[in-house]
């Protein structure tokens, strides 16, 4: 995991603990009088899975005593089964036990996301397609999400509203036209100096046929069913990618990618994920 994931997972970790410790810190914890002990602990795998976000446990734990010593025994992008030990933990009782919570909940999060984004990319593994996330990810999360996404064999679609222009059925409506919206999308990346890839929202052949005129960078067919897409396919054939988006689910993606869409896109892989099951004990 590369520093920028890291940076940006640092005010997180700091507001989680807050939210747990609050005012008094871990009363339990500090009922035991375990101030002084050292003890050895693992974190193991409940289920199977992908991991992601064990550097992020491991800051975690760090937060509150460096002191802490970690052998990892995987590696974040790492198929585990259950009983698998994640993480092997020696120093502070005290540390281990106050983080512990925190600590999974971060792991929890991002290696459901990473296992299911590794289960929808096993549907079309025999396919050209390529299965990317969307901005559907929780406030605050983004790039941990999104790093998540990546550690189960999918990709990332834009990062957020400044690195590419996709135009949706309400910038349509507010400009007027497609062609419209496309012509102000190049003038204002003229008037401010700077490029950035396009890409349409359609609905229709009608407006397939529109955006390709334009030469567009990458047009998305929203919510169209198989046979639909399968005729946009057909008539683009090649000149522009193809991204389908909308109601994706495992039961229907890999029918569309046998279509031979570019990309498909889902918010599923990260508004949808369950947790992955993990915890921590002592030895």
């Amino acid at each position: 995991m590369d520093n920028t994931i890291l940076n940006s997972a640092q005010l997180l970790i700091e507001n989680a603990l807050e939210e747990d410790l609050g005012h008094r810190g871990d009363i339990t914890t500090q009922a035991m009088n375990a101030k002084s002990a050292n003890v050895s602990a693992r974190i193991i795998a409940k289920q199977s899975g992908i991991v992601s976000g064990l550097d992020i446990a491991i800051q975690v734990f760090k937060f509150l005593d460096p002191a802490i010593q970690f052998t990892p025994k995987v590696k974040d992008g790492d198929r585990v089964e259950p009983a698998d030990i994640l993480l092997l933990l020696h120093g502070p009782a005290h540390a281990i036990l106050s983080a512990e919570r925190t600590a999974l909940n971060f792991l929890g999060r991002l290696s459901g996301i990473a296992t299911l984004a590794f289960t929808f990319s096993q549907q079309i593994k025999n396919t050209e397609t390529k299965i990317l996330d969307t901005r559907k990810t929780t406030p605050g999360w983004r790039t941990l999400e999104k790093y998540a996404v990546k550690c189960g064999g999918c990709g990332n679609h834009r990062i957020g509203l400044y690195d590419m222009f996709l135009i949706k059925e309400n910038h349509i409506t507010t400009a007027g036209s497609i062609t419209k919206a496309v012509t102000n999308c190049r003038d204002y990346m003229e008037k401010n100096h700077f490029t950035a890839a396009i890409e349409v929202e359609t609905k229709s052949i009608a407006e397939v046929k529109e955006a390709l005129r334009l030469n567009v960078d990458r047009i998305m067919l929203d919510n169209m069913n198989v046979e639909l897409i399968s005729e946009c396919v057909g008539l683009v054939n090649g000149r522009i990618p193809l991204e389908a988006s909308g109601n994706i689910t495992l039961k229907n993606i890999k029918q569309i990618a046998d279509t031979g869409v570019d990309f498909i896109s889902t918010g599923a892989i990260t508004h949808s994920a369950v947790n992955f099951d993990a915890s921590l004990v002592f030895d």
